[in-house]
């Protein structure tokens, strides 16, 4: 696990720019109580390790003109390693489709998608997604409204769990 490579000042680093990727290296270095050369340092390794994939703006989608939501349960006939990997790459070329996360159980796929209106919505599952080859079944939800909505991971309980292995 790559967490035992971290240090408390590494995962601390983490925590922060996870909250905010936008503040300056001199405020991440003051948050995290070094200075601002080994916290760039730091943030390059980590970013070079891939633990920070990227940096992105939270965009409310709403306000944009994107009020639906949905959530699609996708079920194929096929479960051939060839068969997932050409799902999942057509899942990456459809604009509508912000996730895509393949399940264990009754569902091979859900699909979160955003749309401007139900009709969209409506032509992309008809036009595209149940059209699709070895797609044998699509179960469909339409959000209402969403409770919580948080990115990354629980920095409080990775700490928790690491303090209990100490």
């Amino acid at each position: 696990m790559v967490t035992h490579r971290l240090d408390a000042i590494d995962r601390k680093i983490l925590s922060e720019l996870q909250a905010d990727g936008r503040m300056t290296n001199v405020e991440l270095a003051k948050r995290v109580g070094i200075s601002a050369p080994p916290c760039l340092r730091r943030v390059r390794t980590l970013e070079e390790m891939g633990l920070i994939r990227g940096y992105h703006a939270e965009v409310d989608s709403r306000a944009l003109g994107f009020e639906v939501q949905v959530f699609a349960m996708v079920g194929l006939e096929s479960q051939a390693e060839a068969e997932l990997v050409a799902f999942e790459d057509r899942c990456r070329s459809w604009p509508l489709v912000r996730e895509c996360h393949m399940l264990n159980g009754e569902v091979d796929f859900i699909l979160k998608c955003s749309a401007p209106d139900l009709s969209s919505f409506q032509s992309f599952l008809t036009g595209e997604l149940l059209s699709t080859p070895n797609v044998a079944s699509v179960k469909t939800s339409l959000v209402i409204r969403g409770a919580k909505d948080e990115p990354g991971v629980p920095f409080d309980v990775l700490e928790a769990r690491l303090a209990k292995e100490a």
